[in-house]
C-alpha cells in the first residue's frame, strides 16, 4: 500500500488501512515518544492518545509533507500536552553567558543508554534538548510552542547539555572502573 492509498483508506475509516499505518509507523513514533517521556508506559499511552487523533484527524491531513513528518509532529504535541504540567523550568540563566556552540558529542552510545540519559533530565530540559537538539527546532519556535520566551528556552537548552556532559562523565567512569 503507498502513502496516498493508506491515507485514503484511513479517511475511509478502512480498519486493514488503518492497522496498516499503525504497523508501519508505530515503532519509530514510539521511540521518538520515549524521548519525550520518563517512562514506557508514558510513552505507550502518548503512541495511544497520537494515533486516535490520527484517526480523527486524517481528513485534515493536506499532504503538504510527508505523512511520517505530519505523525511525528503529532506524536511530539501529544507528548508535549501530556508532559506540560510536568514541565519543569529552571530559572533562567543570563543568555549572554549561554554558548550554545559547545557541542556534545553522544556518538559513542547505543541508544538506550542515549534514550536513559535523556529521560533522566528534569522535564522541561529533556523536552528542550529533544526539540532543539534532535528535531531541530529553533529557539523561537520552541519558545513559541511551549508558550515561554526564547531565553527560557536556551536556558534550559544550556542546563540540558550540562547535565548530560555530568551523565556522559559519570557513564565514562563506570565504563573506565570496569574495563
Amino acid at each position: 500500500m503507498n502513502e496516498e492509498e493508506l491515507i485514503e483508506g484511513c479517511c475511509r475509516n478502512d480498519r486493514k488501512a488503518q492497522e496498516y499505518l499503525y504497523n508501519r509507523y508505530s515503532g519509530k513514533l514510539y521511540v521518538i515518544a520515549l524521548r519525550y517521556t520518563k517512562s514506557q508506559s508514558e510513552a505507550e499511552d502518548v503512541i495511544q492518545d497520537s494515533f486516535i487523533k490520527v484517526f480523527d484527524k486524517i481528513r485534515e491531513f493536506k499532504r503538504k509533507s510527508k505523512l511520517e513528518t505530519w505523525l511525528t509532529r503529532i506524536v511530539i504535541n501529544t507528548a508535549l500536552n501530556s508532559q506540560r504540567s510536568k514541565l519543569y523550568m529552571f530559572p533562567m540563566a543570563d543568555v549572554n553567558e549561554i554558548n550554545l556552540e559547545d557541542e556534545i558529542s553522544l556518538a559513542r552510545f547505543e541508544w538506550q543508554d542515549l534514550l536513559k540519559m535523556i529521560q533522566s533530565l528534569p522535564s522541561g530540559c529533556q523536552a528542550i534538548f529533544n526539540l532543539f537538539a534532535i528535531e531541530g527546532y529553533n529557539h523561537n519556535e520552541i519558545a513559541e510552542m511551549l508558550s515561554i520566551s526564547e531565553g527560557t528556552s536556551k536556558s534550559q537548552y544550556s542546563r540540558a547539555k550540562i547535565l548530560l556532559k555530568e551523565l556522559i562523565s559519570k557513564n565514562e567512569m563506570v565504563r573506565y572502573e570496569r574495563a
